[in-house]
C-alpha cells in the first residue's frame, strides 16, 4: 500500500532529523480521511524530540545489545566545517556507522566516513601501544578488528557540500577527511585518557576480534595445507 509506505518513510525521516537537531521537536500529522484498517488504531499525530541528539541515536542503535561503557560523544566547530560524532561499542559482531552531511543521509559514505575509519583505527592502536596492551612484537589491530561491534553516527556540516555517486549520497569534499580524522583523533584520545576503564574495555573487545581473525586464518591455512598434501598423494 503506497500510503502506508509513505507514512513509514516520513516517520523514519522525521525521527532521523530529530536526532540530528537535538532539542528540536518535529511533528507530523496523518490527515488521511480514509486509512487502512491496520492503521486505524495508530495515532494521527507523531512527535519526535531527542535531547541527546546523535548520542540518543547511538543508544537507539544499541538498544537490544550489551553495550561496552557509555556512549562517547563529541563535537567541534572549525573554519572548514562542523563535526559531531557519537559512538559506542557492544558485544555484537557487526558494525554500523551512519553518516550525514548537512543532515543529508550519505548512504554511500564518503570522505567523512573515510576520515572517521582511519582515525578510530589509529587512536585505538595508539592507546593500546602506549598502555602496553599491544606488545612491541605484536602486529597492529586492523580496521576490521577496531570496528567490530561498533555503532557510530558521524554528522558534518559544511558550506559547499559536493556529493558523488548515482544517487548523490556520497560526500566528496576532500577537506572533510582531514577534518574528521583530526577531530576524532583528538577527542577520542582525550576520552580514553579520562576514562581508562572504558578505554581498556574497548581495546579488549578489539583484541578479541583480532584473536578470532587470527584463529580463523590459522584454521583456513591448516585446511589448505592438508588439501595440498592430500592432492600430492600418488595412487
Amino acid at each position: 500500500d503506497t500510503s502506508e509506505f509513505c507514512l513509514a518513510t516520513l516517520l523514519a525521516h522525521f525521527r532521523q532529523q530529530s536526532y540530528l537537531t537535538r532539542g528540536i521537536t518535529l511533528s507530523i500529522m496523518d490527515e488521511r480521511e480514509k486509512r487502512p484498517e491496520e492503521d486505524i488504531a495508530l495515532p494521527r499525530l507523531y512527535r519526535f524530540h531527542f535531547e541527546g541528539g546523535v548520542a540518543a541515536y547511538v543508544r537507539h542503535l544499541n538498544h537490544d545489545k550489551q553495550g561496552i561503557g557509555d556512549v562517547i560523544w563529541f563535537e567541534k566547530d572549525e573554519p572548514e566545517g562542523f563535526v559531531e560524532v557519537a559512538l559506542q561499542y557492544s558485544q555484537a559482531f557487526q558494525d554500523q556507522t551512519i553518516t550525514f552531511a548537512n543532515n543529508i543521509h550519505t548512504t554511500e559514505g564518503g570522505t567523512h566516513l573515510t576520515g572517521f575509519k582511519a582515525a578510530i583505527t589509529r587512536t585505538v592502536n595508539a592507546y593500546a601501544r602506549k598502555e602496553g596492551i599491544l606488545k612491541e612484537k605484536e602486529e597492529n589491530l586492523t580496521a576490521d578488528d577496531v570496528r567490530e561491534g561498533l555503532a557510530a553516527v558521524v554528522s558534518v556540516r559544511l558550506k559547499d557540500p559536493q556529493f558523488e555517486g548515482q544517487t548523490k549520497s556520497k560526500l566528496g569534499n576532500a577537506e572533510m577527511k582531514a577534518l574528521v580524522e583530526t577531530v576524532v583523533n583528538e577527542k577520542l584520545a582525550t576520552y580514553f585518557e579520562e576514562h581508562p576503564g572504558d578505554a581498556r574495555d574497548v581495546v579488549g573487545k578489539c583484541l578479541l576480534a583480532a584473536r578470532a581473525r587470527m584463529a580463523a586464518r590459522a584454521a583456513r591455512d591448516a585446511v589448505i595445507r592438508k588439501g595440498a598434501l592430500e592432492g600430492m598423494t600418488l595412487p
